[in-house]
C-alpha cells in the first residue's frame, strides 16, 4: 500500500510541477502564489460542485429529450383526447350563455 502512496504523491508532485512550469507560477512571489492558487482552487471547486449539482438533471433531459426523438411522446394521444374533451366542454359552455 505505501508503495501505491509513494507513487500517487510523485504523480501529483509531477503534475503540480508541470502547473507551475507551465503557467510560470514559479517566478511569482509567495502571495502572488496565493492568490493564483486560491482562484484555481476556487475555480475547480465551483465547477465540481455545478457538476455535482446540475449534471445528473442534465443527463436525464438528454435522456428523455432522445427517448422521445426515438419512440414518440407515450401520453401524445392521451393529451390530445383530454385537449379535444376540453374544448367540447368551452363550447357548450359558450352555447349554454
Amino acid at each position: 500500500m505505501a508503495s501505491k502512496l509513494e507513487s500517487f504523491s510523485k504523480w501529483l508532485q509531477l503534475k503540480i510541477y508541470q502547473l507551475e512550469v507551465t503557467m510560470s507560477v514559479y517566478m511569482y512571489t509567495p502571495n502572488e502564489k496565493f492568490i493564483f492558487y486560491s482562484v484555481l482552487f476556487l475555480l475547480v471547486s465551483l465547477t465540481f460542485i455545478a457538476t455535482v449539482l446540475y449534471l445528473p438533471q442534465h443527463l436525464q433531459f438528454i435522456i428523455s429529450r432522445a427517448w422521445f426523438y426515438m419512440h414518440g411522446d407515450a401520453f401524445e394521444s392521451a393529451a390530445a383526447a383530454g385537449a379535444t374533451a376540453a374544448a367540447k366542454t368551452t363550447v357548450d359552455v359558450v352555447r349554454e350563455l
